[in-house]
């Protein structure tokens, strides 16, 4: 089941992401997670801080979808069945039936790195990949990430993004070539995982939580979950 959370809420964490579960988990929190499993390339926007928000809302609103789906699906199979199992997909067919339920707090999130004014999202391929990280060697990068939570019982939604900068020493291309074959790099927007073993020796300065830089600003998220309740 759920652990009660933040005044008696329960938390769900709309992402796969393994840094924003561990940011999460490290906090203090207990919760578990849902994918929104939306097409994030459908959704364009010229400014990054634009882009992360949008993509964060709609990851809200496909997970509520969801939940609701579940919800139907569930009182339509058995509407007398009180459902306590420890997964998501079972325990949120109480979300608008039950009030106690319905105290839970969903929080999504998207990110996006800014090299020279441009819009780096996850690398198609490994060239690609190749050619952020060259990028970034002896340079300079920004994250921005966006966090969005909404009461699953008020309906209540706030949202905002932070930006880090981040400067870089430069990079070998032998570190740079582990790094792709190794592949995570692959999976993260930019092509960029400063925290990795590899890749954190090269990195001069960050301006900024390196949370946020992980997917996660949790200073953020925990004012953003204060002002839904």
């Amino acid at each position: 089941m759920f652990a009660p959370t933040f005044q008696g809420f329960k938390l769900i964490l709309g992402s796969s992401s393994f840094s924003r579960k561990k940011i999460l988990g490290e906090a203090g929190y207990q919760f578990t997670t849902m994918s929104a499993d939306i097409d994030e390339k459908g959704i364009r926007k010229e400014k990054p801080e634009d882009l992360v928000m949008a993509l964060a809302e709609a990851k809200a609103d496909a997970i509520v979808g969801k939940l609701k789906t579940i919800e139907k699906k569930e009182k339509y199979e058995d509407p007398t069945v009180v459902i306590t199992s420890d997964t998501v997909e079972n325990s949120q067919s109480k979300l608008h039936g039950q009030a106690d339920a319905e105290r839970t707090l969903l929080i999504t999130c998207d990110q996006v790195v800014v090299y020279e004014g441009e819009i780096r999202e996850k690398p198609s391929s490994k060239e690609e990949a190749r050619e952020f990280l060259k990028g970034y060697s002896g340079g300079h990068a920004a994250t921005v990430s966006s966090v969005v939570v909404t009461n699953l019982c008020s309906g209540l939604r706030k949202g905002d993004w932070d930006r880090v900068e981040i400067y870089f020493h430069d990079i070998p291309e032998e570190i740079i070539e582990k790094l792709i074959e190794e592949g995570i790099v692959l999976h993260v927007a930019g092509g960029l995982l400063i925290e990795h073993s590899l890749l954190l020796p090269y990195i001069k300065e960050v301006v900024g939580e390196i949370d946020s830089v992980m997917g996660l600003p949790m200073a953020l998220t925990r004012k953003l979950v204060e002002d839904v309740l």
